[in-house]
């Protein structure tokens, strides 16, 4: 193996989880940059520069969350299906169950004082994913189809052919849940899949700086052209993207801008500045639970006092206090000892029998040994 190959694969072992969180991170300020522009701008009736900023990413943004996700499920999936369906669905579950029923309730039942509606949409939000967190829903769903298409050896090229085509199909049924399953199951089972590669082309690009940054630029151009071109509409509550919206290089689009989103966290984490961007990744699961309720509240107290106009400025004010708010609750839970149900799931949020769960007390054996 050649010097640049060592040094590739040692670089590789060394940010593998590193460029991991931060692309976790990036995702994480998508995500949120996304609803805190939307619910501005469906507020002002105004589009803020936040609004383009989320348009260049639309191929992408959501893809980069699955492909992540799906990255290190080879790790888990030969588990017995106790120990996976605790690990990657009831995991998942339990989270999307817990903070659906927090935000609804303060939401409608304290702030909105509509305790019926509030338990009407706590009933519904079983069967159907409430708002914002039809991420962690689904994503316990992609680990369930997984863990079935592995059980029963269906290959891989077949799945991600199914998965190719959902995407691509005009998929609307009534059942949102089915409608977002067909839209990125793709991205997920590709991360899955393609996880070693992923990985060796971080590695590479990760030891040539100038050519990385030479392919991102590229690619952004080639982005924003066909996100922008012919026609591009910023709307408060949807973006209306121009030819990147064709089926087929919609897919294609998203891959690459997934990729493209992995190799700016690698670069990233060269520089010792950027640490926190890995440290946000790393707690990326406390932000995406949770700032929903400061994003709302802060969006509402900055519109009422009237002191800023400006539906760019609200929106990225909202964002930095959405994203900064749940990492302060984190550190007061993590310091006084309570509410750490919160973030992680207490022993009895466990399959019985598996790592975490409550194990029957075992009667101590005092008798010597012979």
């Amino acid at each position: 193996m050649s010097n640049q190959a060592n040094l590739a694969h040692s670089f590789a072992e060394k940010t593998r989880i590193e460029w991991v969180d931060s692309a976790k991170a990036i995702s994480i300020i998508l995500v949120v940059m996304l609803y805190a522009a939307n619910s501005v701008g469906k507020a002002t009736g105004e589009v803020g520069f936040l609004h383009y900023v989320i348009g260049f990413a639309t191929p992408f943004r959501m893809p980069e969350f699955f492909l992540i996700s799906g990255l290190f499920l080879a790790n888990v999936i030969a588990r017995d299906w106790k120990k996976y369906l605790d690990r990657r669905f009831v995991h998942y579950l339990y989270f999307y169950a817990l903070w659906a029923v927090i935000t609804i309730t303060v939401k409608y039942a304290i702030f909105s004082l509509h305790p019926v509606h509030a338990l009407s949409l706590i009933f519904w939000s079983i069967f159907e994913p409430y708002s914002l967190f039809w991420f962690i829903y689904i994503l316990a769903f992609f680990s369930l189809a997984a863990k079935i298409a592995y059980s029963l050896k269906i290959p891989h090229w077949a799945m991600l052919t199914i998965a190719a085509i959902l995407q691509m199909l005009p998929i609307n049924t009534p059942i949102y849940a089915l409608n977002q399953f067909s839209e990125y199951l793709i991205y997920f089972y590709v991360g899955y899949v393609f996880a070693p590669y992923i990985f060796k082309i971080i590695a590479y690009f990760s030891i040539r700086p100038i050519l990385l940054i030479i392919t991102l630029l590229v690619w952004a151009v080639v982005n924003g052209a066909l996100v922008f071109l012919p026609e591009f509409s910023a709307l408060p509550e949807r973006f209306i993207m121009g030819f990147a919206a064709i089926p087929g290089l919609h897919l294609l689009l998203a891959l690459l801008g997934a990729l493209a989103v992995c190799m700016l966290a690698a670069f990233l984490v060269r520089f010792k500045s950027m640490n926190w961007l890995s440290w946000m990744g790393n707690h990326s699961i406390v932000i995406f639970l949770a700032f929903s309720i400061p994003m709302a509240a802060s969006r509402e107290i900055i519109l009422k006092l009237g002191l800023i106009s400006d539906t760019g400025l609200i929106s990225l004010i909202v964002l930095i206090i959405a994203i900064i708010s749940p990492l302060i609750l984190y550190w007061l839970v993590q310091k006084t000892g309570y509410g750490k149900f919160l973030f992680e799931r207490p022993n009895w949020a466990h399959i019985s029998g598996t790592k975490g769960s409550l194990q029957p007390k075992v009667k101590l054996n005092t008798k010597p040994a012979e």
